[in-house]
């Protein structure tokens, strides 16, 4: 296994080239999470408790109804975050005739093919330093802010959650060289 920057693995073999992303490594950041997460389900318990055992008038019932709604929502999302933290990864599989993606906790997580012949456009995406999109992208409980993108089908398909911009360059370098070779030899 050899190593792209700080967070980017791969291997290569005769047939295919393995790459593994890995997210952002700050203890302080996954302590911070974690009690973000715990003091959030402490909430909604203690809100799900009060509405069991304590009487409510018609209205305050719809209104702590429509708070776990939105509770729930956001319960999902920063869960769903903290767990990228401590087991996320990214894996993409180039081979002979796809490009394979995955974004896995632990090993959960759906791959999903992209044939090398539809894939066009392939580009790096970095938001202007001082945008909104930017500091959006920066703050821990979003996963996003993937930083390649290529076109496919219609669709667009981007991976690279993250990345500084050196790291991007390096794996960008890396990812259309890989994609090249396995190209040329299927013609």
């Amino acid at each position: 296994m050899k190593w792209i920057g700080e967070r980017i693995s791969f291997v290569d073999d005769k047939n295919k080239s393995t790459i593994v992303i890995y997210p952002e490594n700050v203890t302080w950041l996954k302590a911070v999470l974690g009690a973000w997460v715990g003091m959030w389900f402490a909430i909604g318990a203690t809100v799900v408790w009060s509405l069991f055992v304590m009487t409510f008038t018609e209205q305050e019932t719809i209104i702590l109804i429509v708070f776990l709604t939105f509770w729930s929502y956001y319960a999902f999302r920063v869960t769903r975050s903290f767990f990228w933290l401590l087991w996320g990864k990214e894996l993409i599989k180039i081979d002979e005739v796809s490009l394979t993606y995955k974004k896995s906790i632990k090993k959960y997580g759906k791959a999903a093919p992209y044939y090398l012949e539809n894939i066009s456009k392939i580009r790096v995406f970095q938001p202007k330093e001082r945008s909104i999109q930017s500091a959006w992208e920066k703050s821990p409980w979003i996963r996003g802010g993937e930083r390649i993108e290529f076109d496919y089908m219609g669709k667009v398909i981007r991976f690279g959650k993250k990345l500084n911009e050196k790291d991007t360059t390096l794996l960008f370098k890396y990812v259309t060289k890989k994609m090249d070779d396995r190209l040329r030899k299927l013609k």
